[in-house]
């Protein structure tokens, strides 16, 4: 175990404030593939979020269609007084059903809003959330530390935009349980491929 391992090991145990990634990372799937399967449109759309998970393009809003909840990990960071947050370029329209099901405060939700034309179609998503582009992420842990003054704050995911919020996130762990971006892999300090890692890690304390 390397010393930067060790150091994000002890980071993540004292945590105060923890933001999750929320596609392939809380849910399984990259949603916004699921969308384009139901559109007709997946190979376009596979493509240009292959290049946004590689920091080839801007970050893509998505919708998580399938969840795999971490429901015994926030459980315990809830029982601990950890601020547990859902950081996400996808829609809240998707995500907030997800955080009310892990009991994560609606406020806790940094996500996109889908926009409409008056007919009812899809007219893009609002640009002014920070999430909507690339360096989103890092501004919203930028936000919540100024905010609320958190000492530890953690970054989890598994894509480049998760690893680029780290700083001003205190530490970064990288996740690889629904897909694993090399990228990713090769540069955080800590690597898990489940929930559980982190669990266990947290109740070392």
């Amino acid at each position: 175990m390397t010393t930067p391992e060790i150091l994000t090991r002890a980071l993540w145990r004292a945590a105060d404030a923890v933001c999750f990634d929320v596609d392939s990372t809380v849910c399984m799937d990259e949603a916004i593939d699921e969308l384009a399967k139901f559109a007709n449109k997946d190979k376009e759309v596979m493509d240009l979020t292959l290049r946004a998970m590689r920091g080839d393009a801007q970050q893509l809003p998505s919708l998580p269609p399938t969840s795999s909840y971490p429901w015994e990990l926030i459980s315990e960071l809830h029982a601990r007084g950890v601020a547990v947050y859902l950081v996400s370029g996808g829609f809240h329209a998707i995500i907030d059903p997800v955080a009310q099901k892990l009991e994560i405060p609606l406020k806790n939700v940094f996500a996109n809003s889908i926009k409409f034309f008056f007919t009812g179609d899809y007219a893009g998503f609002e640009e002014s959330e920070p999430t909507s582009h690339q360096e989103g992420k890092a501004e919203v842990c930028a936000y919540l530390k100024h905010r609320f003054g958190y000492r530890r704050l953690i970054m989890i995911g598994d894509g480049v935009t998760d690893l680029a919020a780290c700083p001003p996130a205190d530490a970064f762990i990288g996740f690889g349980g629904n897909q694993v971006r090399e990228k990713v892999k090769q540069e955080a300090k800590w690597f898990v491929t489940s929930f559980h890692e982190l669990l266990s890690e947290l109740r070392r304390n």
